[in-house]
């Protein structure tokens, strides 16, 4: 099975290309679906997030406000840190034995990582080829603004907090701009499956 990461900046497009990949059969891991779901409350993350943030973090429910919780770690890098240091270990052993149970059952040749921090975290190695999504910064300010609500100055501080588009494209065996329409996204994604199927093939037939 061909393990691929999917990264790029918040915003630029690693969902719709997720989804895409979905449809032509890729396996998908979201990283961010995973964190989300190991700090549900009383989980081990949530305590010891909850014992570090404090209860201002939390909804009636006592569910983690993410929101809430990303205006204070995205504005403060030492709280990004310690919130990363946290989850990404946890979240990459959930991944590691997610590709362990499909490697068993091989029903997939692609697996698919979406998730925006794999450079950073130093995860990179792992894969065996590296899908990076991108478009201008004007076009991430814009869209990550509308799509979380957010003035676009706290838009470009939660761009800035992640290794620069520019620094992700070196790590890439292959990009796909999603500056332009839907269709020419889904026409540039099948593009690069169409170059991971040949890249499965070469190292595993």
């Amino acid at each position: 099975m061909l393990l691929v990461a999917l990264t790029g900046a918040i915003a630029s497009g690693k969902s719709i290309a997720a989804h895409i990949f979905k449809d032509l059969g890729c396996y998908i891991y979201k990283a961010d679906e995973a964190a989300h779901e190991l700090m549900q409350p009383q989980t081990p993350a949530w305590k010891e997030i909850v014992a570090h943030f404090g209860t201002v973090i939390l909804n009636p429910d006592s569910a983690i406000d993410r929101s809430k919780l990303g205006a204070i770690v995205f504005a403060q890098p030492e709280e990004r840190r310690f919130l990363n240091e946290l989850m990404h270990p946890l979240v990459f052993a959930r991944k590691n034995k997610i590709i362990s149970s499909l490697r068993q059952e091989k029903d997939f040749k692609i697996f698919i990582s979406e998730a925006a921090l794999t450079i950073e975290a130093g995860f990179i190695d792992f894969f065996d080829k590296v899908v990076v999504t991108d478009c201008p910064q004007k076009m991430l300010i814009t869209r990550l603004s509308q799509r979380d609500k957010i003035s676009r100055e706290e838009a470009l501080i939660r761009i800035e907090s992640q290794l620069s588009p520019e620094k992700k494209r070196r790590y890439a065996d292959y990009i796909i701009d999603t500056s332009a329409t839907i269709r020419d996204t889904i026409e540039r994604t099948e593009r690069v499956y169409r170059n991971l199927t040949q890249d499965y093939q070469l190292l595993y037939n």
